[in-house]
């Protein structure tokens, strides 16, 4: 890989990871309610998910969407349906300090690392990063590329946690975090749109 190429593949991988999705909201929302320790197996899980799907995509996997096109369809509605339990679920989430007993938690690690198959945006970067950003068809580019997105990925990712945990500390009434929250999953379902309806 020269240097050009993993310079662009850099910026994408900020870019992608920094910017608005799923996986962020679902952090920000998780620092929000249950704080930044208590979601660290969700953190790891996002990284780590996403990771092992561009390995996959690189592998081959993605071609089976081209084969079958049936597939792509279905796997779009459990993405719009599993997106649409979650918004519910922040939506309608107590921040852990208001509550006498609390039995909510964050998603866990396999939860995460499952949650990235039904992920749009993340189905997006990974064929986008393998398509345009691997040199070659051998599998070590196709490593290179997974590792560089992993380092680049982990950091903006946790930015967005940290700012949850953030706010949690700032918000001291249940009400604001309640609207907040509906922000959130407003956003979250706003995120699936594209893939309905494209934007031109």
């Amino acid at each position: 890989m020269t240097y050009e190429l993993l310079y662009a593949l850099s910026l994408f991988a900020f870019v992608s990871s920094i910017t608005p999705g799923p996986n962020n909201l679902i952090l920000l929302s998780s620092g929000l309610t249950f704080g930044a320790r208590r979601c660290i197996s969700l953190l790891l899980g996002i990284n780590l998910g996403f990771t092992a799907m561009i390995l996959l995509v690189g592998a081959g996997i993605g071609e089976l969407f081209t084969r079958f096109v049936m597939l792509h369809e279905v796997l779009k509605w459990l993405s719009a349906a599993y997106i649409l339990y979650l918004a519910f679920k922040v939506a309608s989430a107590t921040p852990i300090e208001f509550e006498s007993h609390s039995t909510g938690q964050p998603m866990t690690f396999f939860e995460a690392v499952m949650f990235q198959w039904i992920n749009p945006k993340a189905w997006s970067m990974s064929l986008s990063a393998i398509t345009i950003y691997t040199p070659s068809t051998h599998f070590s580019s196709v490593v290179l590329v997974a590792v560089v997105f992993s380092l680049i990925n982990l950091p903006c990712i946790l930015s967005w946690l940290l700012v949850g945990t953030k706010l949690s500390k700032l918000i001291k009434h249940p009400k604001y975090f309640r609207a907040l929250n509906l922000v959130l999953a407003f956003v979250l379902v706003a995120s699936i749109v594209p893939t309905f309806v494209p934007l031109d």
